[in-house]
């Protein structure tokens, strides 16, 4: 146990070293802030059980690295400090990049309808964060507490969580490498449900195909186009009235017979359902859940009415074992339509028109003992959906014991992979959500979370042929692979975008069928020991530092997916960055543009299968292919798992689980099976083995699987002769393709003024000012005309006057394209004056107008807002958390003779010099409306006004010979009638 060093600061702080004890295995401690926050700690829910946290074992050593804690006014804060040139990763579902070092988020479940690289709360919560250390061993450290979590990373080296006291922090290792910190995390968190195989297939959904009709439509076209899909997805509209657990018989009036002819096409159903239930008598759910008590009250003790999609809604408190279990046996009796797997959705849980889209704070869950009680809504809201997710899951269990469930879930929280598969939700159909998707499906996997994908083509937005395919093409490569698209689209179904998209589709798709047995033994690798499917690419040597901020490829197994997520260049146009070792390039004679590059590590052997024609469905009989790369001592290994694809037979031996192994010895690869696991015996059938010589050659031979077969290895003249002439070959093949044709999308062109690379003026009075349109609409220039000053401290590209649309650093706004909608000019008797406007994302706009008002023209009056234009029916109108941040940057003509004064709402007189560093006011501590930038040696102070209704945290930072005087709005979300506003304006005066 580590030395505690508490000690308390003041009545209201204490801090300290925390105490830990050995728990789960060795390797894991718990840490608590003393035995009394021990004690006081709620049950665990991200554990599979409880008592794994709560009982000790034999210590096996010492924690090599001990957190610190403060508590204050029921806050608890860890920090953990650990080695300079550690990597943090994880955080469960982010966006942004894929090395976290210098990120901030908060665990906190959200309907984040558009969000962009700097939004800090999506629809899950993972307080968790994996650490690599400078030498490639790993460390995890989990925050065991189910309320809002800040995990703040923006120190280097450093971990630190704030929450509610009072939790523990558990840590697993330091191990040797990140895959055993994620097996070691499996034993308490436990591992994925085995999926079915038929859900490894492609998956195709859309808000909404409205009918029968269209659904049976869609199915057939993917046959007759020989575009590999399994799956048929059914969103909200085939509801009546969107009342769950009913169809609409106008557009649905016979599912049953729907899903037969689905099924005999070789197809699966998904159906939705969502936590929201219309309070309405005479409904049967509502009626029945009355019935049984159920619902999520509200303080006054009555069940809690929020509106979603059918209007006043009631909430199962799935907190409750009875309310789990009147919920599981609607679901059993829904699966009997034909239902083969569910999508729980809204489950954060949302709500509409709430400036929070959550359930107030006040509402009442009684939840179970072993879940922590009665409790208000924070300490069961991001585990709602998780527990929603367990419910459904249980539900199928109860209606086919024989079949394996298969639930996709929006909300989670760690441990959810237990229940349910899960997506990245709302994105948006542009090149920075395509770039994103590969880190996010990362960051879950490094999170406990294998199963996941995007919406392939991005949800909301036309996405272009060529973003559309290139997606596509990734997307095929991911854990799960969906297509989906939102209302009021264009179709997003691959033979949407053209005959060259379409033919890239069809490509990705089948390489992904290709390698499904591959896909399935990762799957089942996944669910045995806890191992991501797809893991980032440092993976393959975690000690080389230059592979951890590597986000366009990642690793299946043994095998390197690198694919390009810009627009201007193919796969075939990048530098593919490759860990040490050996790496032989492969394709199925697909080479293009737009499909990622494949590789597979030597001293490897990856098993592949030929598709059938239209589903690519895979059966034990079909002929195998054994994809082999060597590595430096000739030798070779690798796996292939094998079941009915469904059921659990596989728990009771039955199953194949089949070693393979190739060696090269006297110019002879010899390849065998060496070990073989499960009860099953071996299939009759062909096995093709495939020897990679590099460049995409390769030599081969024909056998039987199970029996010992051999390939001559070439000279090494005739190595040299394959490779070049299988080079010359894909050079061909991808100079002759068709290329996607770059169109855009129908939409809305530049409004007013057309951009360009000259910075318009304004001019009036006693100012100059220059604004580039063209990136973040920013003010480059402010001059003061009579005495010659130059304000603002700036390049075209970056500094100046800039604003952003959230509180992270430069989040979007301020290196966006921004439309010049008015230009006033004092020439035609007009004020002088800009608006612009810049889309920053999920619907929102940031709109500007900078003016030199007629009636003061000594002043520089600047308007902005943040506007939600588009934010999506299912925001329930609201945008993603939003903050209008003014970000001015001001030169400091004489560094040591500036400073800034104000006088604060609680009277206060304040002056800030350079030497106090960056500091935060907020409350009453901000300025009454106006602080000034003096500088004693010109006897002059530049003067900021500002409407302190609007402003709700004034920042001060310095930097060498500038300063920012910023102000911060309010952080909520937008909507068409709230929009975010601050207006300010400057003035140069003398010194009073």
């Amino acid at each position: 146990m580590g030395q505690n060093r508490e000690h308390t600061v003041s009545s209201d702080i204490v801090t300290g070293d925390m105490i830990s004890e050995s728990i789960l295995e060795e390797g894991v401690f718990r840490f608590d802030c003393s035995a009394v926050d021990r004690e006081a700690a709620f049950p665990s829910i991200s554990f599979t059980n409880t008592a794994y946290r709560d009982t000790p074992i034999i210590r096996h050593g010492s924690p090599a690295y001990i957190p610190f804690f403060e508590c204050h006014f029921g806050q608890q804060t860890v920090k953990l400090e650990l080695p300079e040139g550690t990597s943090f990763y994880g955080t469960g579902e982010v966006s942004g990049p894929l090395e976290r070092t210098g990120r901030r988020i908060f665990t906190w479940n959200t309907d984040a309808w558009g969000y962009g690289s700097g939004t800090t709360s999506l629809y899950q919560s993972h307080p968790w964060v994996l650490a690599v250390l400078p030498n490639g061993e790993a460390l995890g450290v989990l925050a065991d507490t189910t309320k809002r979590c800040e995990i703040d990373l923006r120190k280097e080296s450093t971990i630190k969580f704030t929450a509610t006291s009072s939790y523990p922090v558990i840590t697993f290792g330091p191990f040797a490498s990140p895959t055993l910190v994620l097996t070691s995390l499996s034993h308490a968190i436990g591992t994925l449900f085995m999926p079915p195989k038929w859900s490894l297939g492609y998956q195709q959904c859309r808000w909404s195909y409205e009918s029968e009709a269209r659904v049976i439509e869609i199915s057939k076209k993917f046959r007759e186009k020989g575009i590999p899909c399994d799956v048929v997805w059914m969103d909200i509209d085939y509801m009546d009235g969107f009342r769950c657990f009913t169809f609409d018989k106008s557009q649905f009036p016979d599912p049953e017979s729907m899903v037969k002819e689905l099924h005999s096409k070789g197809y699966k159903a998904i159906w939705m359902l969502d936590p929201g239930i219309k309070q309405e008598e005479g409904y049967f759910i509502y009626d029945s859940g009355s019935e049984s008590d159920v619902w999520v009250q509200g303080a006054d003790g009555k069940p809690y009415v929020g509106e979603v999609w059918p209007g006043p809604c009631v909430f199962p408190d799935f907190t409750q074992s009875k309310s789990r279990s009147w919920w599981s046996h609607l679901v059993k009796d829904f699966v009997s339509n034909g239902v083969d797997g569910l999508w729980n959705d809204m489950n954060e849980p949302a709500i509409f028109k709430v400036v929070t889209k959550t359930m107030p704070d006040s509402n009442v869950h009684r939840g179970d003992p072993e879940l922590g009680g009665l409790q208000n809504h924070p300490h069961y809201h991001n585990v709602y959906g998780l527990l929603m997710a367990r419910s459904t899951y249980e539900g199928m269990q109860l209606a086919d014991e024989n079949k394996r469930p298969f639930v996709l879930t929006r909300a989670g929280f760690i441990g959810s992979q237990r229940y349910a598969a899960t997506w990245t939700g709302d994105n948006l159909s542009n090149w920075d959500h395509l770039h994103m998707s590969v880190a996010m499906v990362l960051q879950l996997g490094l999170s406990g979370q294998p199963l996941s994908g995007p919406d392939i083509g991005g949800f909301a937005g036309n996405a272009t042929p060529k973003l559309f395919g290139r997606w596509m093409g990734v997307g095929a490569m991911f854990p799960f692979c969906r297509g989906h698209s939102e209302k009021r689209t264009l179709d997003h179904e691959p033979w949407s975008f053209g005959e060259e998209c379409e033919e890239v589709c069809r490509l990705a798709l089948k390489r992904r069928y290709r390698l499904i047995p591959h896909l399935y033994t990762l799957f089942y690798l996944a669910h045995t020991k806890g191992t991501p499917v797809a893991a980032p690419t440092f993976f393959a040597d975690p000690t080389d530092p230059s592979l951890r901020k590597i986000e366009n490829s990642f690793l299946l197994g043994p095998v390197l997916v690198s694919a390009s997520t810009v627009p201007e260049h193919g796969s075939d146009q990048l530098l593919h960055i490759l860990p040490k070792g050996i790496w032989l390039s492969f394709d199925f004679e697909d080479s293009h543009p737009d499909l990622p590059a494949l590789y597979l590590q030597g001293g490897s052997i990856v098993p592949l299968c030929l598709p059938h024609q239209h589903t690519g469905e895979t059966k034990p009989s079909d002929d195998l292919v054994l994809l082999v790369a060597l590595d430096e001592h000739g030798k070779a290994k690798g796996l292939l798992y094998e079941d009915d694809g469904d059921g659990y037979e596989y728990t009771r031996g039955g199953y194949l689980m089949t070693y393979y192994f190739a060696e090269l010895e006297s110019s002879v690869v010899t390849i065998k099976v060496t070990e073989a696991e499960g009860l099953w015996e071996r299939p009759k059938r062909r096995v093709n083995v495939q020897l990679l010589l590099g460049k995409g050659a390769m030599v081969d031979v024909w056998g039987t699987d199970g029996d010992v077969l051999q390939i001559e290895m070439p000279s090494e003249h005739e190595i040299t002769e394959l490779v070049s002439a299988s080079e010359k070959k894909i050079k061909q093949r991808i100079e002759s393709v068709k290329r996607i044709p770059d169109a855009a999308a129908d939409g809305p062109g530049h409004k007013g003024v057309e951009l360009s690379a000259t910075p318009v003026e304004l001019k009036s009075g006693d100012w100059l000012l220059k604004v580039v349109p063209w990136i973040g609409g920013r003010i480059i220039a402010m001059t003061h005309l009579p005495s010659g000053t130059q304000w603002l401290h700036s390049r075209v590209e970056v500094d100046g006057y800039e604003e952003y649309s959230g509180s992270e650093y430069r989040s979007a706004g301020w290196s966006e394209e921004y439309t010049v909608l008015e230009r006033g000019l004092e020439q035609a008797g007009e004020e002088e004056s800009l608006t612009l406007q810049g889309d920053v994302g999920g619907g929102v706009m940031l709109r500007r107008t900078i003016s030199i008002p007629r009636e003061n023209p000594k002043v520089v009056r600047i308007e902005s807002s943040l506007l939600a234009h588009s934010v999506g029916a299912g925001s329930g109108g609201y945008s993603r958390l939003v903050c209008l941040r003014v970000h001015p940057m001001f030169t400091l003509l004489h560094p040591t003779e500036t400073f800034i004064s104000f006088t604060s709402i609680n009277g206060c007189k304040q002056e800030v010099w350079p030497e106090a560093g960056e500091q935060y006011f907020l409350g009453d501590s901000r300025p009454d409306g106006e602080w000034k930038l003096v500088d004693k040696c010109l006897g002059v102070e530049l003067v900021n006004r500002f409407d302190v209704d609007q402003v709700c945290k004034c920042y001060i930072h310095w930097g060498t010979g500038t300063v920012n005087l910023e102000l911060w709005s309010s952080e909520r979300p937008v909507s068409i009638s709230s929009p975010l506003k601050i207006r300010h304006e400057y003035e140069l005066r003398p010194v009073a």
